[in-house]
């Protein structure tokens, strides 16, 4: 066995912000030596943030991102470092970690394995790397180095390091989060560590980046395969960790090249001190998703410099869940809800409403719409004369609304929330222009039984730290409806939910066809019926804000069907 200090820096850090990211990775790498450490490494593309996308076809950017590696390289003095940066030249860019050691920049790996699926596109910008691979030698360790997907496959690049003598691999990774994917790491890397017979030490970004959420939860997993130390999911922080390596022997002619990279003494490395960070544990699965949601809502809002936020208040579930995220991401101070009843509002929707305001303890006002409602009938009037009132008139409640919550936004600054479920949006049970607008969509990647569970979870949690629950009884226990005619419920424009759901997500996350659905024995009736209305909602859904993903097939970035479309299944 050889003894070895790795520290894994889970930064939360910004895409293009080039200045801002040295700062942190500075910062990190001046606490791990602090701690002792032998290796700090960061996460994929740490330098530019991940994904950087159309960034990469500007040179400025490409070049700018090599300068600030630069004050890395610099700067690593103390312990070995290694960061993900982008490589090469355009046209020829790489997905790359650097090695850094002793103010010189002692190596340069190239990502090998490219997704190009669900979220990630990287053959649109990268080649693979075709370089031969190095280990470097680390207080005695052969190290190897691999980048994210290079671990996702058998046979791969890591056990390529293994048989050519590596004895720990780092994996730096840009890992987005979904609902069950903590788990497939965990096998994963189970399973590459079995097949190597060697450490890996897995480092992930954290942080929300547009859609998407980083969880985090960095870990090391020893070579039987068991995960020996996991860092905390959705947190920035630097994890420190002591290693037992296990001494391999390798033949000869398959041993890979080594450069020893260990920090030279009085480089200004720290006195070794006991400071290895204990493991967290896996969150639960409910708690994950509505972690998820916080941070995404957070970074979203404080990356596009914004502070405060405003939100329609219905007194229903789906806003009272945005309403609860928003206030544990940003603070209930930053939180502005917005009461704006109708004539057809239930008096229990104000009452709602205002319980939740006040159990979160954030600002609301009421701005009734009705005045405004009978202004747009009167114009439109002489136009619809002769017609019967249908969902024009219903809609047109949601609108008024809307331009209200942008009112709002252009006057104070505020960023609107939306309030729709991935239920809702998939089946076009929304307005355009109206509960649709705004500048983030919390729970558009949420289905509507997610929606209730959380709920009940957020009461819980509150419930468990001695504090009220946010969220009134009544409005976990009333049936949903839009409240956009007398009596109105969802279920008499929607099946039920329970039945619903789990076609919405055969048919989007499964990608399987009418007709498959069919055979498999749901009704068939409603299985057309709710195909179509997903069908006919594709140009709604690209109108529609940005929002967390939570699920592994979410509207936008995920999901690509084309708007004309006539191919039914």
């Amino acid at each position: 066995m050889r003894p070895l200090r790795i520290a894994l820096a889970q930064l939360n850090v910004v895409v293009g912000d080039l200045d801002g990211n040295v700062a942190k990775i500075l910062d990190a790498m001046g606490e791990a030596e602090k701690r002792g450490a032998d290796l700090v490494a960061f996460a994929e593309l740490a330098i530019t943030g991940y994904p950087p996308e159309d960034l990469l076809l500007k040179p400025a950017f490409v070049a700018d991102n090599k300068k600030a590696l630069q004050q890395v390289v610099d700067a690593s003095r103390g312990c070995a470092v290694v960061v993900g940066f982008v490589d090469g030249e355009p046209g020829a860019l790489y997905n790359a970690a650097a090695v850094c050691a002793n103010g010189a920049l002692a190596g340069v790996y190239h990502k090998r394995l490219l997704p190009n699926y669900a979220v990630f596109d990287e053959d649109r910008y990268f080649e693979p790397g075709i370089e031969p691979m190095e280990l470097f030698s680390v207080a005695g360790v052969r190290v190897g180095v691999s980048i994210c997907e290079d671990a996702w496959f058998f046979g791969g690049p890591i056990h390529e390091l293994s048989t050519g003598g590596a004895e720990l691999i780092v994996n730096l990774n840009g890992s987005p989060f979904h609902a069950g994917k903590v788990a497939q790491r965990d096998q994963m890397l189970a399973e590459r560590a079995a097949e190597a017979s060697c450490v890996i030490a897995y480092v992930n970004q954290v942080g929300g980046q547009d859609e998407l959420v980083f969880d985090g939860g960095s870990l090391v997993v020893g070579a039987d395969g068991e995960v020996l130390t996991r860092a905390p999911q959705f947190r920035e922080t630097m994890f420190v960790t002591d290693l037992d390596v296990p001494v391999k022997s390798i033949e000869v002619d398959r041993r890979l090249p080594v450069l020893d990279v260990t920090p030279v003494p009085g480089t200004g490395r720290a006195a070794r001190v006991v400071v290895v960070t204990d493991a967290a544990a896996r969150l639960q699965p409910a708690r994950e998703v509505y972690e998820a949601l916080v941070l995404g809502t957070h970074d979203y809002v404080t990356k596009s410099s914004f502070r405060e936020v405003v939100i329609g208040l219905s007194g229903g579930i789906d806003s009272s869940l945005v309403a609860c995220v928003a206030a544990d991401a940003l603070g209930p101070e930053n939180v502005h809800g917005v009461l704006m009843p109708s004539r057809f509002s239930s008096e229990h929707s104000l009452t709602d409403a205002e319980q939740l305001v006040a159990n979160l303890g954030i600002d609301h006002r009421v701005i009734a719409i009705e005045e405004a409602h009978a202004a747009f009938s009167n114009l439109l009037a002489p136009s619809f004369e002769g017609r019967d009132p249908d969902l024009t008139e219903e809609n047109l409640q949601s609108r008024i609304r809307g331009v209200l919550l942008m009112a709002l936004s252009n006057k104070f600054g505020w960023l609107v929330l939306t309030t729709s479920n991935k239920s809702e949006s998939a089946v076009g049970y929304s307005t355009l222009y109206g509960d649709s607008a705004g500048g983030f969509a919390v729970i558009k990647d949420v289905p509507k039984l997610l929606v209730f569970e959380l709920c009940r979870q957020r009461n819980q949690w509150a419930i468990d730290a001695g504090v009220v629950p946010p969220i009134p009884e009544n409005v976990l226990t009333k049936p949903p409806s839009a409240e956009l005619r007398p009596d109105q419920r969802d279920d008499q424009s929607l099946p039920s939910y329970e039945e619903l759901d789990p076609i919405l997500e055969a048919y989007i996350e499964d990608d399987k066809t009418a007709g498959q659905l069919i055979e498999e024995g749901f009704d068939p009736d409603l299985v057309r019926r709710i195909v179509r209305l997903v069908d006919v909602a594709e140009y709604k859904r690209r109108q529609f804000p940005p929002g967390v993903r939570i699920t592994t097939k979410a509207f936008g970035k995920d999901r690509r069907l084309p708007i004309v479309n006539r191919y039914r299944g």
